[in-house]
């Protein structure tokens, strides 16, 4: 079951930062897209809720380094 989620996350300053927090999400089983902005401090994922759940990507985005805030 495909089901997309924005988050609000705080500490992405630049392009880097949403590349990094992409390039993390990407890696998760069952990530099917990310779009992370700087500017919105946002993070869209769209992803298989039978592969991984929300609590997984939350702790993914905080292991490199931001803080997940909540769900907009």
């Amino acid at each position: 079951m495909t089901e997309t989620t924005s988050l609000k996350v705080t500490g992405m300053k630049c392009g880097g930062c949403e590349n990094n927090v992409a390039t993390k999400l990407k890696t998760l089983a069952g990530v099917k897209s990310v779009m992370a902005s700087s500017k919105s401090q946002e993070v869209k994922v769209e992803f298989d809720a039978e592969q991984t759940s929300l609590k997984t990507i939350a702790q993914a985005i905080t292991d490199v380094g931001y803080t997940v805030v909540d769900n907009i």
